[in-house]
């Protein structure tokens, strides 16, 4: 079950890597714009072992973002019980990718550690507000804090007013508790279903604004229909109310990108045919094509190429 989880915040970060930014700033306090470069480097890792052979760990993400000051980020998605592990695991994983990119200066080793932290998608009493690691030297005591991001505890308000559309895909985790309610109570599965027709308008928006892009979009309507098909699996009313939504919207979404995409390509034909014709200024074949005048001219040169 955890893999369907994790595969989905894998995909989201590496195809849709923006909407990182506002998670970071969210959790660490930066203050990215959002047109910053993002580097993501391999996940995996080979931890060595004494007697044994190597342990491959596979991180969730592993990304530097170049602000001012390039940072080393590493972020992973947990949705167990707390239990002590994930902070051993967490720690391996931090060394391992501090090594692999560690400097040795006249026998000098200089390893950076990245800024972690962990998003928690289920909360438990037992789930900390954050971890920490104490690393006792020979030459001192080093010490931070591992911060914990509590997915469940964002409103959709909470997401869409802070820009964190990372967590859509994963806002289901907050009602699952009343999942038995909602799979026999038709009046409360349609409150349910009202709120993801809320997220689905939310996204149109920000895409007709430009905010988000239509591939965006889809992968973060996709992406939850996925979780909560998985996270539902017996509760079927559940699954079916609210993951047929998110399939609906899916082919809906589809739908409207082939048409927009067949429409563009009818405009580029006839443009085409404005400028053979040799009639009309580029502005007025702009106009007239409902093109823009840089894809005129682009047009323009590559038909006399």
């Amino acid at each position: 079950m955890a893999n369907i989880y994790d595969g989905a915040f894998r995909t989201i970060l590496n195809d849709c890597r923006k909407l990182i930014i506002p998670v970071i700033n969210e959790i660490f306090g930066e203050t990215y714009t959002g047109e910053e470069e993002i580097q993501f480097f391999p996940n995996e890792h080979f931890i060595d072992q004494q007697d044994e052979a190597d342990k491959k760990r596979i991180t969730d993400t592993n990304f530097t973002v170049f602000g001012k000051i390039p940072k080393k980020y590493h972020l992973e998605c947990e949705s167990s019980l707390p239990d002590g592990k994930i902070t051993i695991r967490l720690f391996e994983y931090d060394a391992q990718i501090a090594l692999d990119e560690g400097e040795v200066t006249e026998e000098t080793l200089t390893v950076t550690f990245p800024n972690t932290a962990v998003l928690h998608l289920r909360t438990y009493n037992k789930t900390p507000d954050k971890m920490k690691y104490v690393i006792v030297t020979p030459g001192g005591t080093v010490k931070y804090d591992v911060p914990i991001m509590k997915v469940q505890t964002y409103s959709l308000d909470n997401i869409f007013e802070k820009g964190l559309l990372m967590l859509i895909p994963f806002y289901i985790f907050s009602h699952e508790k009343s999942f038995p309610e909602y799979n026999s109570n038709e009046q409360k599965l349609e409150e349910l279903k009202s709120e993801y027709q809320i997220i689905l308008k939310k996204l149109d928006e920000l895409e007709q604004q430009g905010v988000i892009g239509a591939f965006d979009k889809r992968t973060i309507i996709e992406l939850s229909g996925d979780v909560i098909n998985e996270i539902a699996q017996k509760y079927e009313n559940v699954q079916k109310g609210v993951g047929d939504m998110m399939s609906g919207a899916l082919i809906e979404t589809n739908a409207r990108r082939l048409k927009n995409e067949a429409e563009n390509e009818t405009k580029k034909k006839t443009a085409l045919r404005m400028l053979k014709m040799g009639k009309l200024t580029i502005d007025e074949i702009a106009e007239c094509s409902e093109l823009s005048v840089a894809e005129i001219e682009q047009l323009a040169g590559c038909q006399t190429v």
